[in-house]
């Protein structure tokens, strides 16, 4: 592979500093590392492969000569800054919110749609949401062999899903919560999440539903060119530091038993069966955390489907600054070399 200028636009938050160490664990071929970060982090370095690199400031003009750019920032940022990127000819892997269902942007899950990143008219191509990441990976592979008809999913997300301030909040909490102290404010938790469990992840959108739950349905259909496939999602966060969980059903248009099931996924690229009742196993948020396969557990027969009606239940973990957000971008940017 070629060696690329590559940018990391939000270098210093937590999903762009795991994007820093996947591309070195990954020996994704850079020849220039260019970390982009605010005015108050400008000047400062980080360390990539042994050397310190200056932090810039995020601008328009730092994307000169960049070949790729990773976005690790939020919405209003990749919206003002990604699109100066691509006009100056750079290919924007963006993890943010705001590409994902523009229609000229592909939404990728590499083990899923790879082919889709060829075709990115606007030079951008966006990362999904990490809980959608996380639960579509062993989807797929069973919608390939049964023909996927409708999702039902509750996932159990940890708060590194609310990045840095919501790692330092909960061991605050924590901590708090050891000590006898007072609480205090809770941000960027609406409530206090240690020893807690919050039934909301974004704001309330249509039909009660949040809009982090809407984003299971709206890029499940877009990334598995499912347009009518139906879902429906209760997102909550938990007081785990990192490593979303999901509990997933899935109802199919064909036959499809447990043990074909483990069978199908077992052989599925980026899938860890762990599922063993009669020893314990299944997967957990501590075994998952900090490497890139998605645990897939518990698989068995849904109880309540109508007779006749093929459908399955499982339970699966995933790192969701890895596999839900930064080894997700650098593996799109590997098919782009």
């Amino acid at each position: 592979m070629s060696e690329k200028v590559v940018a990391i636009l939000g270098a210093t938050g937590v999903v762009g500093t795991q994007m820093l160490q996947c591309l070195e664990e990954r020996d994704f071929p850079v020849s220039r590392l260019v970390p982009l970060a605010s005015a108050r982090s400008a000047g400062k370095t980080l360390t990539f492969r042994g050397e310190e690199v200056a932090i810039q400031e995020a601008r328009p003009e730092a994307f000169e000569g960049v070949d790729i750019v990773l976005g690790a920032a939020g919405d209003d940022i990749a919206k003002a800054l990604l699109p100066e990127a691509a006009a100056r000819g750079a290919v924007c892997v963006d993890n943010s919110h705001a590409f994902r269902l523009d229609p000229d942007v592909p939404l990728v899950v590499p083990e899923i749609n790879a082919g889709d990143i060829a075709n990115h008219p606007r030079n951008i191509i966006a990362n999904p949401n990490c809980a959608t990441i996380i639960g579509l990976v062993p989807t797929y592979p069973l919608h390939k062999a049964a023909g996927l008809r409708r999702m039902i999913v509750s996932t159990y997300q940890a708060a590194s899903g609310a990045g840095m301030p919501g790692l330092r909040e909960l061991q605050r909490e924590t901590s708090v919560l050891a000590n006898g102290g007072e609480m205090g404010d809770t941000s960027p938790f609406a409530y206090q999440l240690a020893a807690n469990l919050i039934p909301q992840i974004g704001s309330f959108k249509d039909e009660g539903y949040t809009s982090e739950e809407w984003k299971m349905q709206n890029e499940g259909r877009k990334i598995m060119h499912l347009p009518e496939v139906r879902v429906n999602c209760t997102c909550v966060r938990v007081p785990v530091m990192r490593s979303h969980s999901e509990s997933i059903t899935c109802e199919f248009d064909r036959p499809l038993t447990p043990d074909q099931a483990r069978e199908i996924l077992a052989a599925a690229p980026g899938v860890k069966v762990v599922d063993d009742p009669a020893t314990l196993s299944y997967p957990m948020p501590l075994d998952t955390s900090d490497q890139d396969l998605v645990y897939v557990g518990r698989i068995r027969r849904d109880l309540s489907a109508p007779e006749g009606v093929s459908s399955l239940t499982f339970w699966c973990c995933g790192d969701q600054i890895r596999k839900g957000a930064a080894t997700n971008a650098v593996q799109i940017a590997e098919y782009l070399v």
